[in-house]
């Protein structure tokens, strides 16, 4: 399979994972943000995982290269994938006359922990997937839950986003939802590779 195959399915992935973040924005509903970013994290396993691995995130992108699961090529073709998926979803709403929303900008001590917390979370669900800790059939629901729950506990101190591709698409000009999603990331694959080596 070519290289291009997996990274256009990043870019589609990241893509719908911003979209479906944005929806529910502008379109409040009794489902809770997080929750419908797991959910869609969860269909995307299924329907871009065996293409590319569904990572649709920098941050489980760059924990996956600290951990040697992914070159240091395609990682950076991933995150460049991720971002630009992610970017063309405010044009996109524009073009059917949809105003974008805008996360806002959140800075401090606080919500790098949330959105480093966040991060962490989700990439440990990823590892267990990846260390082949969790078998294929439950993969999506595994990731996509560990997202839910990412999100859901960042957004307690933060916004929740913990994806920098995510929080470019919506404007977040704030480089703690940039850089702590990557941290958080980072620490908790290399715990995993570290609890997962003995076994």
């Amino acid at each position: 399979m070519l290289p291009i195959r997996q990274y256009s399915a990043e870019l589609l992935g990241t893509f719908l994972l911003t979209l479906a973040v944005s929806i529910s924005i502008l379109v409040p509903s009794t489902i809770p943000t997080p929750a419908i970013a797991g959910l869609t994290l969860m269909v995307l396993v299924y329907i871009i995982g065996p293409i590319s691995g569904a990572q649709v995130n920098p941050a489980v992108t760059v924990g996956l290269w600290c951990i040697g699961k992914i070159s240091t090529v395609d990682a950076l073709c991933y995150v460049l994938s991720q971002i630009c998926g992610a970017a063309l979803v405010a044009p996109f709403l524009a073009l059917i006359s949809v105003i974008p929303p805008s996360g806002g900008a959140l800075d401090g001590i606080e919500v790098g922990i949330g959105e480093a917390l966040g991060a962490a979370i989700l990439v440990l669900g990823v590892c267990s997937v990846v260390y082949k800790k969790v078998s294929d059939g439950p993969a999506g629901v595994t990731i996509g839950g560990s997202l839910f729950l990412g999100a859901s506990t960042a957004s307690i101190i933060s916004s929740g986003i913990v994806n920098p591709a995510v929080a470019i698409g919506l404007g977040v000009g704030s480089l703690t939802n940039l850089i702590a999603p990557l941290i958080g990331g980072v620490l908790a694959a290399e715990l995993y590779r570290w609890m997962a080596k003995g076994k």
